[in-house]
């Protein structure tokens, strides 16, 4: 009786926690660096180009997805890698007043990283096997809503506590060093839940380690009917944002003879961080109830369209420069069609992954693609928009989506497949 109970708990037990666990060090690895380092007095070009190497990781991450299948149990993956992030917010909250603290720090995120999408890799496989079908679809908007409140969390408030006590102590490094040591309790808090409320179900046991299996997945992923448009898609997808994603918070904090819109970091914390991804959040929530009354087909197009809106959003906000009560309104706006768009995003990579007894290495795959995707523009975000100023940046940002709008006309979806298997049958 006690290893059934073990085995099955309900998913509200340990899902939020779980994906609030994932959430946390993508968003501090990701978002909050790059204010980070902005404040600290670090270039755009540098910031952008260095930051940008830490999606490297979840890039990369489809080549140790297998390993994560074939050791251990997933359950113990999530737990390992969670202490070891408790162990990274601590030392950046340590280094900060090195005179290198710049290499230093990218280092430790650098692990960081590393961790992170290790623990990305085992949380989405153990997701696959603690929940039957009913309950994946059922908690896929509430896994999304912890992992945007864990967003709320570290480009909300981490980023506007580092601000208050800025202003308050004139000392930027002390004031971020705190902010790093709280997300330090926070997460050793979360691993301790964790350790607790995680089942252990009866699926979650190695893989039996077969040379060829990580050729047999890998391969397999590849050799997918339309594996072209589906690799262009996954690819092109969020490409715009890339560029864009990288130099947003540098364009809110510069001044406004800069081209920035002139916020306080503080401003940011809550503008962004806070009213942003709320906003992002009921995107996120409204445009799942739509795809699942509706099916990814009819709404992929509308979806695809809403997620390029941001751009043509910044664009208006460079030219005109808001101020923080109207820049607060044009933000939520574009957060929330980035949300909704990203839903038939979500829904797309599952169903590719769901269709293997490869799952997890699937899903790594498809995520890996995404980060490059993220990746590659962000390199050299930076340099482009010192280049070109914001309003012209902002305008490429809308230039290079419009290929990721095309791929949508030519992209299987599930509806189609259900159609095809019934033509079949009958």
């Amino acid at each position: 009786m006690a290893d059934e109970k073990k085995a099955y708990r309900n998913p509200w037990s340990y899902i939020p926690t779980l994906y609030f666990a994932e959430g946390v060090p993508y968003v501090i690895v990701n978002t909050v660096s790059v204010a980070f380092y902005k404040t600290m007095g670090v270039d755009n070009g540098t910031l952008a180009f260095a930051t940008s190497w830490l999606y490297l990781f979840w890039t990369l991450k489809m080549f140790w997805g297998l390993l994560v299948e074939t050791h251990s149990t997933k359950r113990n993956w999530i737990l390992y890698t969670e202490l070891a992030m408790t162990f990274c917010f601590a030392l950046l909250g340590m280094v900060l007043h090195l005179a290198s603290f710049f290499y230093v720090s990218l280092f430790i995120f650098f692990i960081a990283a590393f961790i992170s999408a290790t623990h990305d890799i085992a949380a989405d496989g153990f997701y696959l096997i603690a929940l039957n079908k009913e309950d994946q679809a059922g908690f896929v908007g509430i896994r999304s809503t912890f992992y945007r409140m864990a967003m709320i969390f570290g480009q909300g408030f981490l980023i506007w506590l580092a601000g208050y006590l800025a202003a308050q102590n004139k000392d930027v490094p002390l004031s971020w060093s705190i902010a790093f040591l709280v997300a330090t309790v926070v997460f050793a808090l979360i691993f301790v839940v964790n350790k607790y409320t995680l089942p252990t179900p009866a699926d979650d046991t190695p893989r039996k380690r077969d040379k060829n299996a990580f050729k047999d997945g890998f391969l397999s992923y590849f050799k997918q009917k339309n594996i072209g448009i589906i690799l262009a898609f996954i690819f092109l997808y969020r490409f715009g944002e890339g560029f864009l994603i990288k130099m947003n918070i540098p364009f809110y904090l510069d001044k406004v003879e800069q081209g920035g819109l002139g916020l306080t970091t503080a401003q940011v914390g809550i503008i962004y961080g806070t009213i942003g991804v709320l906003s992002l959040l009921a995107g996120g929530v409204i445009g799942g109830i739509i795809i699942k009354k509706y099916g990814l087909k009819k709404c992929i197009w509308p979806m695809v369209i809403i997620i390029n809106i941001p751009m043509y959003v910044y664009i208006f906000m460079s030219r005109f420069q808001p101020g923080a009560y109207v820049a607060s309104g044009f933000i939520a706006f574009e957060q929330f069609s980035y949300g909704f768009g990203f839903t038939a995003y979500s829904v797309f990579l599952m169903y590719v992954s769901g269709k293997s007894s490869y799952k997890t290495t699937y899903y790594a795959i498809s995520t890996s693609l995404m980060a490059l995707g993220m990746m590659v523009p962000g390199l050299v975000a930076g340099y482009l928009q010192k280049y070109l100023g914001y309003p012209n940046f902002f305008i490429m940002t809308a230039i290079v989506g419009i290929p990721g709008l095309l791929t949508v006309f030519f992209i299987p979806t599930e509806d189609e497949d259900e159609a095809e298997s019934k033509k079949t049958a009958e």
